[in-house]
């Protein structure tokens, strides 16, 4: 069967871009399955007659006593090894845009419409969650918490239960997330910076323009890119806007495509793709050791015990946690699902007919897993309320988790569906390495 690419769906990427998904996938489950563990270490620590030396160690504070600088560890974790995370989504974001899925309107339509109705429908499923069960207006300030899908935990989850599924669900899902990710810095950058400081701003732009004349001339020595990298991180920082916004910045200064003739002196080749090299390096720092790290200090969250930060029962009747479950498993599916839909009914896109709507739907319930964006939004959205905050963190904990639950339940019996299919699909008669599948028309060969 001959697919046109451009009037579905669902259609299968190419076999490069099908590589770039695989890679993503198997960092991505390593990441998410110490991401997992971090989390559930910090939890059991945390309710633990232990859990007075983990506060002790999450509020130890480090750092020079310089302004800003002096920080807890769950804040270097928060504002500096999320830096790092959000360095490689902005490289992921600028290598999508430019040579990726996102590349043309009618690629980048179906994953930014379903990105979009995805953050709009739990924002509006909170919001009016918590309204309907009489918040007070404080709790308004987390509509964006349930907004933000977890890349590496959605992708460690989807690479354990659907290891069969077409390659283009999956590449929809990471292209959503990465979008999904482009949606919350611009949400985090606007709605949660208090006291900006726009000198610190103005003069970040310095460092920031110097890193990427360097990067855009191939230059990528470590000891020239890095003191400007922690000076563009410091004055962001500085100037009251979350530091991570920095991390994007910088990432979407690095070229992604490789250029015919570079300058002399340059230490990369003009075939190299310079993304793709510092993603190659930072890609397994970021899943393996930094997004670990944050949920680790981000997910001790005290509910038992005379060391409770808010009990259990008194979590479970916060309107706060409803609204935020909620949100994460019933309002990502409808937003996601919706979008999708509203995309193949109101515009000549057509669904790949080896697709099936149940598949959409597993994949959107996937898109529920918001973990380190919506605990970082939540540590935002509520600084100074360490009860509320303690409701956040074991919101997005249940909703996670439910979503992957119930995302399970409906890819587990699919992925045996297209395992069944794989065998044929996969067919490389030639043996030169690229399925046939990949192929406009194997069967011509």
């Amino acid at each position: 069967m001959t697919l046109t690419p451009l009037n579905q769906l669902f259609r299968r990427p190419s076999w490069p871009e099908a590589q770039v998904v695989a890679k993503a996938l198997r960092t991505e489950t390593t990441g998410g399955a110490i991401l997992l563990a971090a989390a559930a270490a910090a939890f059991v620590w945390a309710n633990s007659p232990l859990h007075a030396s983990y506060a002790a160690l999450r509020d130890a504070t480090v750092g020079p006593h310089v302004g800003h600088l002096h920080l807890s560890l769950s804040m270097w974790a928060a504002d500096g090894l999320l830096a790092v995370f959000f360095f490689v989504a902005g490289l992921e974001l600028k290598r999508e845009f430019l040579v990726g899925e996102l590349t043309t309107p009618a690629k980048a339509a179906l994953p930014v419409v379903a990105a979009c109705c995805g953050v709009a429908v739990p924002a509006l499923t909170y919001a009016g969650a918590v309204t309907w069960l009489g918040a007070d207006s404080a709790a308004l300030k987390g509509w964006a918490i349930p907004t933000a899908t977890d890349i590496a935990f959605a992708l460690a989850v989807l690479a354990v239960i659907g290891s069969h599924l077409p390659s283009a669900l999956r590449s929809f899902l990471l292209t959503l997330a990465v979008v999904d990710d482009l949606i919350a810095i611009t949400i985090i950058g606007i709605f949660y910076t208090s006291n900006l400081q726009v000198v610190p701003l103005l003069l970040a732009l310095l460092p920031l323009a110097a890193y990427a004349f360097l990067v855009q001339r191939r230059m990528t020595q470590w000891w020239l890119l890095l003191p400007l990298a922690l000076a563009t991180w410091a004055l962001v920082h500085a100037s009251g806007i979350h530091a991570t916004v920095a991390g994007v910045l910088l990432g979407l200064t690095v070229p992604v495509k490789p250029r015919a003739s570079v300058p002399a002196r340059s230490t990369v080749g003009g075939q190299t793709d310079v993304a793709h090299r510092f993603e190659h390096r930072l890609r397994p720092l970021s899943a393996g050791f930094c997004v670990p790290v944050f949920a680790f200090f981000a997910s001790g969250v005290a509910v038992f015990g005379p060391g409770a930060e808010s009990p259990l029962g008194e979590a479970l009747h916060d309107p706060l946690l409803v609204g935020v479950v909620l949100a994460l498993v019933l309002g990502k599916v409808v937003g996601v699902f919706g979008g999708t839909w509203l995309t193949a009914r109101f515009t000549r896109a057509e669904a790949d007919e080896d697709t099936g709507w149940v598949d959409v739907a597993g994949i959107a319930l996937l898109t529920g897993v918001g973990f380190t964006v919506s605990l970082l939004i939540g540590e935002l959205a509520f600084p100074e309320d360490a009860a509320r905050e303690a409701h956040v963190k074991l919101a997005v904990l249940l909703g996670s988790l439910l979503a992957a639950v119930l995302a399970a339940a409906v890819l587990v019996p699919r992925n045996a569906h297209y395992r069944r299919l794989e065998e044929v699909e996969t067919q490389d008669r030639d043996g030169d390495g690229i399925p046939d599948c990949y192929r406009p028309d194997p069967m011509a060969r």
